[in-house]
């Protein structure tokens, strides 16, 4: 996995493909055409409907080259960090909701009958997990459910997150300290403030680069070129949504400032265990989105392509221009809808969410488990209070995070921005990042990238207002930023790690690209597939 510094250096390292690239298919501009290459593709779409000339043998004919298509593909090799194998007490991987002694590891019986479950996938099985509390384990059957499109998820593999004792790991839970201590600083005002500079000076000298400069203006962002211009929130998510004949205008109910969670070992300790802690506190004025808590606060309530939709909405509202491989865009006398319009685009943008999150569901249940890092921080409070020892990387005890953190709040746990801390789910990767790694894909399949958002805006630091944004910002690169927003808002929150977010987004975008080439055969529009940029820069023909 890349440093946080080389993560931030997408202008001279591709930050995803090269890091811990997809298992999926062969790579090249035409990366998603079947075994044999574009000649026996292009001859399956000449001599269809041939054989037998009815309708539905020639839509059955599309579905199984489809099927074919996937079954044919190599298998993805899935490889772990280790960590449970190299830690019987499993401290480094995921428990949150079972049963758990007073420094917070888990009980081993109740481990071993979840690995059951994942192991046999019977329904019974996953009855028998013991629970700690009354919050239920979030859906690891879903692991184990079929796709009837693009690439099922047990065929798709993404990197290997960072072990436990990994420096790696130092680097990204120093990381989330410095999030929720500066969880309430406006990010207009980072270059200002005096500890966003000491954060990014301690970050630029984290994990293995020494030497790469992470300046403030930079500090927290997603790992695109789009993060690294304008400002930090995306357009998407400050403009007003034309939903319909109801404009949304994009103020959010966002958290009161200075209240957070799980600080106190009692409360850390009952949430592990699978109980309802405090109830948020709001603020009673709606903002938009100016801060590490807003976005939090946003990403804590979202339906899976929330904004992916909005966005999709403000492109239509905006009349951006269409994707220069879209049919219609040379059309003499016709206009997309059904296939190539605006229902098309929102059809995929939600179709791809759910089958996105099925492939994660995999990743986090049957191949990572990989532990929370509100997990991760009770065991490093406890290791710093002298309460247990664990094998902690020895990069965590240089950061000045933890003891900022202690002169703080009496604790070197990990303040949430929410009352019930994370999802009863493991980690890696994100659902958020997947998710919005397949629908900002549908979506730069669908409109020019290049295309310059007129009239850009910035919020002001209260977040009560809008003004002009003096810059120049595109269309790609604000859809790239997007769904870094919604990935780090997780960060922000204290719920996710920063490799979640790569991993995540990794796996959406080769989730969206499958289901995209399954889609190439069934349109009776000349098509020659589908152009975008993928995450890594990379310029592709699907």
């Amino acid at each position: 996995m890349k440093s946080y510094s080389e993560q931030l250096s997408v202008g001279r390292r591709n930050f995803l493909a090269k890091a811990s690239g997809v298992v999926f298919s062969a790579i090249g501009l035409d990366f998603l055409v079947p075994q044999g290459g574009i000649a026996k593709a292009e001859e399956a779409r000449r001599t269809k409907g041939l054989v037998k000339n009815s309708r539905a043998h020639q839509a059955y004919e599309i579905r199984r080259r489809a099927a074919q298509y996937q079954k044919e593909l190599p298998l993805a090799k899935q490889e772990t960090n280790g960590d449970e194998d190299l830690y019987p007490n499993r401290i480094g991987n995921y428990s949150k909701g079972l049963p758990h002694d007073a420094y917070g590891d888990v009980d081993l019986d109740a481990y071993e009958a979840m690995l059951v479950a994942l192991k046999t996938s019977r329904p019974e099985d996953f009855e028998r997990i013991p629970l700690g509390g009354i919050l239920k384990l979030t859906n690891p059957q879903a692991a184990f459910a079929y796709e009837l499109e693009g690439p099922d998820s047990h065929h798709v593999s993404i990197g290997v997150p960072p072990a436990f004792n990994s420096a790696q790991q130092a680097g990204e839970i120093a990381e989330l300290y410095w999030q929720a201590l500066l969880r309430d600083v406006p990010f207009n005002e980072y270059d200002t403030h005096p500890l966003v500079d000491q954060a990014a000076v301690e970050l630029s000298n984290s994990l293995e680069i020494k030497n790469n400069r992470v300046s403030p203006s930079i500090l927290f962002r997603g790992a695109t070129s789009g993060d690294l211009d304008g400002p930090y929130v995306s357009q998407f998510l400050w403009k007003d949504v034309p939903y319909g004949a109801t404009p949304i205008i994009q103020k959010i109910r966002t958290a009161r400032p200075g209240i957070d969670y799980m600080v106190d070992y009692g409360e850390w300790l009952t949430v592990q265990r699978g109980f309802v802690g405090r109830k948020n506190q709001f603020d009673p004025t709606p903002r938009y989105i100016r801060s590490g808590r807003d976005l939090s606060r946003y990403v804590q309530v979202d339906q899976l392509y929330t904004a992916f939709l909005n966005a999709g909405l403000i492109l239509l509202g905006m009349g951006a221009p269409l994707n220069r491989s879209n049919p219609y865009k040379t059309s003499k006398n016709q206009i997309g809808f059904a296939t190539f319009g605006a229902p098309s685009v929102l059809d995929l943008v939600a179709r791809v969410a759910n089958c996105a999150l099925k492939a994660a569901w995999y990743q986090k249940w049957l191949v990572h488990r990989k532990a929370r890092p509100e997990e991760f921080a009770g065991r490093v409070h406890n290791h710093l209070t002298g309460k247990k020892k664990y094998p902690l990387p020895q990069e965590i005890f240089d950061s000045a995070a933890p003891e900022k953190m202690f002169q703080r709040y009496e604790s070197y746990l990990l303040p949430v921005a929410y009352p019930e801390g994370c999802p009863t789910h493991p980690a890696y990767p994100a659902g958020h990042a997947v998710i919005a790694g397949a629908c900002a894909t549908v979506l730069k399949a669908f409109f020019d990238e290049s295309y310059q958002i007129r009239d850009p805006v910035v919020a002001s630091s209260d977040g009560l207002s809008l003004v002009l944004y003096r810059g120049e910002l595109t269309v790609g690169g604000e859809l790239d930023k997007l769904a870094s927003n919604i990935s780090m808002g997780r960060n922000f929150a204290g719920i996710h790690w920063r490799s979640d977010y790569t991993g995540g987004m990794e796996l959406g975008e080769a989730v969206a690209l499958g289901v995209l080439q399954d889609m190439r055969e069934c349109f009776n529009e000349q098509f020659e597939g589908f152009v975008l940029t993928k995450f890594d820069g990379t310029k592709i023909r699907v």
